[in-house]
């Protein structure tokens, strides 16, 4: 009988990138469970479906205050109903996603594998007073919970030695690396078309791309392909984009269509001035978005991203964080230096996808299930 791997997460799975890339790694080998939000995620021999009124992640406030940080954590909506839902229930084997899901999987009595998407306790640092706060607990949930799991990964190596020189455990690292994609590079076109393919956030600085393309001199057009995260902040880049010739806003698109759609372009660019830790260590799924796509790649110094750029021979990274740094950066660009960086994110595009990079968890989740950490 094949093992029983429980994958946990607080999420709607069928939507979750990532813990869908989980699902499929193990639905062939493991009698795999989801515990999680939305409808179960194909591939599973069952779903715990928790219920919408409980996808809150906030504790009770007055707990989180008093530092009463076990009774807090028991207040989370979405732990209490995971609680429920996994009572009496046995596995071989847990995966849990994020800070919030450790503390339930460890009370499952299996061993445990924590995947950390992201550095929790400064997820708002940009909030005082939630570093004031709420920060603390998780700091508490890192300590109490994930410490105690069997091993852990999380999205980048800045976040690894940031969990390792603070609460001292050792995570491997698993990139949000987007699955393979069986193109070839696109002929380069006249003028350049770049892209930018993401969130609509207001603290991502988007402004800073069409800036740059209004001061280069380089025959260029620019596509944003952004979700309406803080609509507002879409309407001044759409007004913006009006003033600067080749340059629109546009909706996005279903994620099954993405790369394809990016494959029509030339170049993608990613600029995210490092306003907070997450930001100063970003490693985005969207520069692996751009390597499936075939396309060269300019980016800002963030030294992760960067690192990958230039390793790979991907493209250009910029002196600073700056629109005028980054029209510096588009001026160099010739439809030569392009080609060349197009046809090395396809020879990148199989080291640098999704399946590579899912084998460390792979490797984490077989150790446990034989036995090394009972």
């Amino acid at each position: 009988m094949a093992p029983r791997l429980l994958i946990l997460s607080f999420s709607s799975i069928a939507g979750d990138a990532r813990v869908l890339k989980q699902v499929r790694l193990f639905a062939e080998r493991y009698e795999v469970t989801t515990c999680g939000f939305g409808p179960a995620p194909e591939g599973v021999v069952e779903h715990l479906e928790l219920a919408p009124e409980s996808a809150g992640l906030m504790p009770d406030g007055r707990t989180v205050t008093l530092r009463q940080y076990r009774r807090a954590y028991g207040s989370i909506p979405a732990v209490a109903a995971a609680r429920v839902a996994l009572a009496g229930r046995r596995f071989d084997v847990v995966l849990a996603n994020d800070v919030e899901a450790v503390g339930v999987a460890l009370e499952v009595g299996a061993p445990v594998h924590a995947d950390l998407h992201e550095y929790s306790p400064r997820l708002h640092e940009e909030n005082r007073l939630w570093m004031l706060l709420i920060a603390p607990f998780f700091r508490w949930m890192c300590r109490k919970h994930v410490s105690r799991a069997v091993s852990v990964t999380t999205v980048g190596e800045g976040l690894a030695r940031e969990y390792a020189r603070e609460f001292g455990f050792q995570a491997g690292v698993v990139t949000n690396a987007t699955p393979y994609a069986d193109l070839e590079p696109g002929d380069v076109g006249r003028p350049l078309r770049l892209v930018h393919s993401g969130a609509g956030l207001r603290n991502r600085d988007l402004m800073l791309m069409l800036d740059a393309v209004d001061r280069c001199a380089a025959d260029v057009t620019l596509d944003l392909l952004i979700t309406p995260n803080h609509p507002a902040y879409i309407d001044e880049l759409r007004e913006r984009a009006a003033q600067i010739p080749g340059v629109r806003v546009l909706d996005p698109v279903p994620y099954a269509e993405l790369i394809a759609t990016l494959n029509g372009y030339d170049v993608g660019v990613f600029v995210l001035p490092p306003s907070t830790f997450s930001y100063a260590n970003a490693l985005p799924n969207k520069l692996f978005d751009y390597v499936q796509a075939r396309l060269g790649i300019v980016v800002g110094p963030s030294w992760e991203t960067a690192g990958y750029v230039e390793r790979y021979g991907l493209g250009l990274v910029t002196q600073d964080f700056t629109s005028q740094g980054l029209a510096r950066t588009l001026d160099e660009l010739t439809p030569e230096r392009v080609a060349r960086w197009k046809a090395a994110s396809h020879a990148a595009a199989e080291e640098l996808s999704a399946g590579e990079q899912v084998l460390g968890w792979a490797r984490a989740v077989d150790a446990l299930v034989g036995g090394s950490a009972r």
